[in-house]
């Protein structure tokens, strides 16, 4: 017995040494910050913003043609608006409505660089019209924001983006490398006629950039417990993303005498088995650089956890949201109270995780389901993109620059469960970024998409402020 003791005692030991080991191993990555120069910025950008977020560039679905007026008319007003960007850069019209400016570089040695945005916005819901501080496409500068559809998603950064290169042109500013701008104009329907058309431009034409920076990541404020200071969300790669459509096909038959098996019963039997069957948590890439850089930040206890992936990782991984989600998003069946329908349908859409794929996500809805339902792919799909790395020059550039114009914040790689259409430049380009200083917060983060959407003044000056001087480091 006394030998168990001290074997059981040894172990603990052991165990408590790895664990301690670990944590203190864990120190932190972040970059010394460069003193950079405070950049002055007129009042006059809110008033270009403002203007630009009143032509209503919508996609409203994958099929709908796009508004030529809104779209033609928002061009112009870039043409208007930043005369030294349209006298001094290239521009292709890409599908008529995709824009692809090009910033000649003088070192031809160098590889480019790729800065995407893009036009589009979604629809605004028209019942909640009133809740809404001003129009959705008003363009209301207040004292302290700028309200809008767009001002969060995505014209903050296109409008940001084009600022910072007149104010360098104004400047006499030459780049060493040659600069990209690409801003798509059907984001929100998955970007096949915009960001792909671009993107297969250029590697039609040879053209291999260093990097690619998209939207996608963005200054989380609050949100991640243990860590007080803003975090620099810079995701390496994002989810794939698949519906499928249930469909069940019976005779039907009056609900007075109903079947064994019920149509609707067994689409809704079908949807209870899919989400009590989730797909599980995996530490994968992007994953664990979250658990490194994060981590490394955090109070002892929980740093601690985050050290030890190998004890803890299962609740750090669920906070993380680290596997394929599974969400029923429609659900279509029966025309009147008394007739048992002979066909109903539900879609369930899932966000996958790197290392899976569209097809075993299909295979593991037609392993949960019962063989009685038929399993169809529905609209857009798209596998997980490839995760760019975080010991490339431009990683540390992009690093660096974060942490030069905000130099409270803390830097961490990850990944992203939404869509972007950085997805497409993989091909041309060594790594694929995902990051503009958005601030969010609990709060602000349902105005995407969503009610009231709007950027405070200070917030869209520090985007302007940080694309300036990310043009400026890489050159």
């Amino acid at each position: 017995m006394k030998k168990i003791s001290i074997s059981l005692l040894t172990i603990l030991i052991v165990i408590v040494g790895i664990l301690l080991f670990n944590t203190l191993s864990l120190t932190s990555r972040q970059v010394e910050p460069k003193s950079l120069e405070k950049l002055n910025i007129p009042d006059a950008v809110f008033q270009n913003l403002s203007r630009a977020v009143q032509y209503p560039t919508i996609s409203f679905s994958e099929d709908a043609i796009p508004d030529s007026t809104a779209f033609h008319g928002f061009h112009q007003f870039l043409a208007d608006t930043f005369p030294l960007v349209h006298e001094n850069l290239s521009l292709e019209k890409i599908n008529e409505y995709s824009l692809l400016y090009k910033w000649e570089g003088s070192d031809a040695s160098k590889k480019p660089i790729i800065l995407m945005s893009h036009q589009d916005v979604v629809p605004v819901d028209q019942p909640t019209l009133s809740d809404w501080e001003a129009g959705p496409f008003e363009g209301k500068i207040t004292d302290t924001h700028i309200i809008g559809r767009g001002t969060l998603d995505d014209k903050c950064s296109l409008i940001a983006l084009m600022e910072s290169v007149e104010k360098l042109l104004s400047e006499s500013f030459t780049p060493s490398r040659t600069i990209y701008l690409a801003f798509g104009h059907d984001e929100e329907v998955g970007g096949p006629n915009g960001a792909a058309k671009i993107a297969a431009h250029l590697k039609e034409k040879g053209i291999h950039a260093a990097m690619t920076l998209d939207e996608g990541g963005f200054l989380s404020e609050n949100m991640i417990p243990g860590i007080e200071k803003d975090v620099a969300m810079v995701n390496l790669a994002e989810k794939g993303f698949a519906s499928f459509r249930l469909i069940v096909e019976t005779r039907g038959g009056h609900s007075s005498a109903p079947p064994r098996e019920n149509t609707i019963g067994m689409l809704a039997q079908a949807i209870v088995d899919l989400e009590n069957s989730q797909l599980p948590y995996k530490l994968v890439e992007p994953i664990n650089y979250q658990f490194e850089y994060m981590g490394a930040e955090l109070p002892f206890m929980k740093k601690l956890a985050f050290a030890n992936p190998w004890l803890f990782k299962g609740s750090i991984l669920k906070g993380l949201n680290a596997h394929t989600t599974t969400a029923p998003t429609i659900i279509e069946g029966g025309v009147k109270n008394n007739v048992i329908p002979t066909v109903a349908e539900a879609t369930i859409n899932f966000r996958i995780l790197p290392g899976e794929t569209i097809e075993s996500v299909k295979q593991h809805v037609e392993n949960t389901v019962s063989d009685k339902i038929r399993v169809e792919a529905a609209g857009f799909l798209t596998n997980p993109s490839p995760v760019s790395g975080i010991d490339s020059e431009a990683f540390r550039i992009l690093e660096k620059t974060i942490r030069s114009v905000f130099p409270e914040a803390v830097v961490v790689p990850g990944l992203i469960g939404g869509g972007t259409d950085a997805r497409y430049f993989y091909e041309v380009s060594d790594d694929v970024y995902r990051f503009y200083p958005i601030r969010l917060g609990p709060e602000s983060m349902s105005m995407f998409h969503g009610i009231d959407e709007k950027i405070s003044k200070e917030n869209y000056k520090e985007i302007i402020e940080f694309t300036y001087h990310l043009i400026r480091e890489f050159n």
